[in-house]
């Protein structure tokens, strides 16, 4: 009876169910059945997973405060996405669980949606791909809804996510003029008059119309339901003022902020604070007050996470007030408390770099300057500029050691040598009390290790035990043995192996000691042996003399290299006095004076017009006197200037008249020495030599380019030269020519003397009429091969059998009847033989028989 009754009312039930499934039935039932599975099942479950992601870009994303923040919190990547590969995993299943509440339950019957919740679908869909920053799909998921669901009530959130979606694929006037209909025709709600009015001011700062995005912010302030998005407007509100230079303004914008405390994420919290000291100045009468708002801020424990902000700008104020060293320190506690925050550790970085090079520190600038460059983004104008300037550290670093170096030697060489020994003594005494007190200090240190081992339970379970087993003798003795002997091997002789630390260096002492010691490890003996040092010391006057003329071309370049490129004209103009003042070779001596004039002249000195007499005077026919005599010449065009020597000799080398290149290099560059032209002319020169002599030379030229001339940009090119392409240049094997493939590149080649130029080219002539007659298409060059030898050649033949029926057909029709020395050669081979100049090698092991 039972089984009946269930039986009687289930199966209606069923049946109802199994209709109501339906989405082409307009009925009751169908319409509340996909309502319901479309709310409570697969849309709950996508706004689930696209709160999630939400969640996920919040938690990741990391404003940057130096710069304007944007309206919303989105990173970006700048590029138009249309597919979904390599995105966010939450805003992807979010996507299909709109797409299968779409597809699965919409109703769209007699063209009208009858599911009241397909809208919603839609609109998920969109944000979905909004955020995955697939826009076009976005926009068209928004536009969808905008117009088939004309009584929906998302229209306006449809509106405001679409005008969003225009803003970020860059139509910022179309999003301003549709978000005016907006406000005009739609009534909305306060949030959704906040978010509107918000896109709206982000699209008038993509504008660069501030003023107008101001007004659009604070109605979004004032509207929002939402602290953390008030929050953030004020703080916008308050860059926006600091960018039109209104501080009293923006002040009043961050207090705003500052006043709303804990109801607003800490970071705004923070970043108002500082921001609002910044646009303080500090005075006489502010600067206790200031250091005590932000020594407050320092001790507050709520303030831990911000530390390395609140650290920088404390770093910034001791560098205003001139504690260097209190400025340091705490751009060091920034670095340490960033955590990775690679826009900071950048500003940082870049702080400490500049402090450095400022005092001529270059060497910890350039390391400094390294870092900076790990922290900036790749291909941007700060990393370009910060990457020029680390190179042409180079240079100064490199310079600077060589004048470093040679003045420690000079400086002892030109000691009395009752001097020299007290010099010396002085350091080895201190050299020895340093050794010494660090050898107590890690005695003291190892016996109070075992001391307090003794006293453990370890060290009482070891007491009265044969002393080789006994931990704490051990200690002991393996603590006094490398106090008197360091670190030695197990060797024979060990007593006499040389195991001496490296020489401590500091300071002028360390700089002259080094200098007379070397770079080797010293023994024990030499260490502390006056006689060691003072044998060390030059006594030949040409190598002291080589030393100096060293030592006034790194001034010389370092003169040039702060004038030039970076501006320092104090620091040039005591470099070239220097060079002026050490009795330099006649070659520095006319270029340092013209550029010493040219500073002068910039700072106003009044020593510009004595050395541009002493120009005229001493050095009446050299081209400074000529351009000091009349202005109006410019440099560039004088037929003996730097420039336009390069400019014909590089003509020159583009014409193949290489030993034109070769001599024209070698006195353009004797006449211009430290001249920043040089480099480029041994380069061209280089590549002269391995076009005329062949692959050995011109290694041994880009070797001596890329030793002599490391730290330019004509120097790093010979390196990576040498590096990467001469290996795969170096073979000198031939390709077997009958092997090789029909369809590879043959040439047919003409050999002349150097002295034939009116033959060869009259042959040339002939080839192009020929090739012009017969409809080839093929190339025709005169290839320089050495000093005695040119070649005219024909390009581009399929295969060989190609390029010798052209030869005979050459040789036998009456139009042309050229019987001239020839051979065929393959690609290939041809490029062996013009590096490594080895014809005559090639025509004794593979030519085919002369045609």
């Amino acid at each position: 009876m039972k089984l009946r009754l269930a039986f009687f009312y289930g199966l209606p039930l069923v049946a109802g169910l199994f209709w109501g499934c339906s989405t082409k039935k307009d009925t009751f039932v169908n319409r509340n059945w996909h309502a319901l599975n479309t709310r409570y099942n697969v849309l709950y479950n996508g706004e689930l997973a696209f709160e999630d992601g939400r969640e996920e870009l919040n938690a990741t994303y990391r404003d940057n405060y130096w710069e304007l923040l944007p309206v919303e919190r989105l990173e970006v990547s700048g590029e138009v996405k249309l597919d979904s590969e390599d995105n966010n995993p939450n805003f992807l299943r979010a996507e299909e669980k709109a797409a299968k509440a779409i597809q699965k339950h919409s109703m769209d019957i007699s063209d009208r949606e009858r599911n009241p919740l397909t809208d919603e679908a839609f609109l998920l869909l969109g944000k979905a791909r909004y955020f995955d920053e697939r826009y076009i799909p976005a926009l068209e998921a928004f536009n969808y809804v905008l117009q088939k669901y004309e009584s929906s009530d998302k229209r306006a959130e449809a509106r405001i996510w679409r005008e969003k979606t225009n803003i970020r694929l860059g139509y910022e006037e179309l999003a301003i003029k549709n978000l005016k209909q907006l406000f005009k025709y739609i009534e909305l709600s306060d949030q959704e008059y906040a978010d509107a009015r918000a896109i709206m001011g982000q699209a008038y700062i993509n504008l660069s119309h501030p003023d107008t995005a101001l007004q659009q912010l604070k109605t979004a302030a004032a509207y929002t339901r939402k602290n953390e998005e008030r929050g953030r407007y004020l703080f916008i509100i308050g860059q926006l003022f600091n960018q039109m230079q209104h501080p009293d303004s923006a002040n009043l914008a961050f207090d705003k902020i500052i006043a709303m405390n804990r109801k607003i994420p800490r970071v705004y919290l923070i970043n108002a604070h500082l921001k609002k000291i910044q646009n303080t100045e500090v005075d006489a009468e502010s600067r206790d007050a200031v250091l005590e708002y932000l020594t407050d801020l320092e001790e507050n424990r709520e303030n831990r996470p911000f530390l390395d902000k609140i650290y920088r700008q404390l770093a910034e104020f001791h560098m205003g007030q001139g504690n260097d060293s209190l400025a340091v320190d705490y751009y060091n506690r920034s670095l340490r408390a960033a955590q990775g925050d690679r826009v900071i550790n950048a500003f940082n970085y870049t702080d400490l770099a500049d402090y450095n090079f400022d005092r001529n520190a270059y060497k910890p600038a350039g390391a400094y300057y390294d870092s900076v460059l790990l922290n900036l983004e790749e291909n941007t104008r700060e990393f370009r500029a910060i990457r020029k300037k680390r190179e042409n550290l180079d240079d100064v670093i490199a310079h600077e050691e060589i004048v470093r170096q040679a003045d420690s030697v000079i400086a002892l060489y030109e000691m009395e040598p009752v001097q020299r020994e007290i010099y010396f003594q002085t350091y080895i005494d201190s050299i020895r009390a340093l050794d010494e007190a660090e050898a107590a200090r890690k005695e003291r240190q190892a016996e109070a290790g075992f001391e307090a081992f003794a006293n453990s339970a370890g060290g009482k379970a070891n007491q009265g035990k044969f002393y080789f087993y006994n931990i704490t003798s051990l200690g002991y003795g393996k603590t006094a043995f490398t106090n008197k002997w360091g670190n030695r091997e197990l060797e024979d002789n060990w007593r006499w192996s040389n195991r001496a630390r490296v020489l401590p260096e500091s300071g002028e002492a360390g700089d002259l000691a080094g200098a007379a010691a070397g770079p080797e490890d010293l023994t024990e003996e030499e260490k502390y042996s006056l006689e060691f040092y003072l044998g060390r010391i030059p006594t030949d006057e040409a190598v002291i003399d080589s030393l100096r003329r060293e030592r006034n071309f790194s001034n010389y370049q370092l003169g040039l290299i702060y004038k030039e490129k970076f501006k320092e004209l104090l620091l040039a103009a005591g470099k070239l006095e220097r060079v002026l003042a050490s009795d330099p070779e006649e070659r520095l001596v006319l270029p340092s004076k013209y550029n010493l004039y040219k500073i002068y002249q910039e700072v106003g000195s009044p020593l510009e017009a004595s050395m541009r007499e002493d120009i005229i005077r001493n050095h009446p026919q050299s081209r400074y006197a000529a351009i000091l005599t009349n202005p109006e010449i410019e440099l560039a065009a004088m037929e003996n200037s730097p420039e336009y020597r390069y400019g014909e000799l590089f003509k020159a080398f583009e014409a193949q008249r290489y030993l034109e290149v070769i001599t024209g290099s070698e006195e353009s560059i004797s006449q211009f020495t430290g001249d920043p032209i040089v480099p480029k002319l041994e380069l061209l020169k280089a590549n002269a030599i391995g076009r005329l002599q062949g692959f050995e030379d011109f290694r041994e030229a880009l070797n001596y380019v890329a030793l002599n001339y490391p730290n330019t940009e004509e120097g790093r090119k010979a390196q990576q030269i040498i590096t990467e392409q001469l290996p795969q240049l170096e073979s000198t094997e031939f390709t077997q020519e009958l092997s090789a493939p029909g369809t590879q590149n043959w040439k047919v080649v003409f050999p002349f003397k150097r002295h034939q130029e009116k033959e060869a080219l009259a042959l040339m002539e002939d080839l192009e009429k020929s090739l012009k007659d017969l409809g080839y298409r093929n190339r025709i060059s005169r290839d320089i091969y050495n000093l005695e030898d040119q070649f005219v050649v024909v390009h581009g033949f399929r295969s060989r059998d190609f390029a010798l029926g052209y030869v005979e057909l050459l040789k036998k029709n009456r139009d042309y009847r050229i019987d001239n020395e020839n051979f065929v050669i393959l690609s290939a081979n041809y490029k062996v033989v013009q590096i490594h100049k080895n014809i005559e090698a090639y025509r004794s092991q593979l030519e085919t028989p002369k045609s």
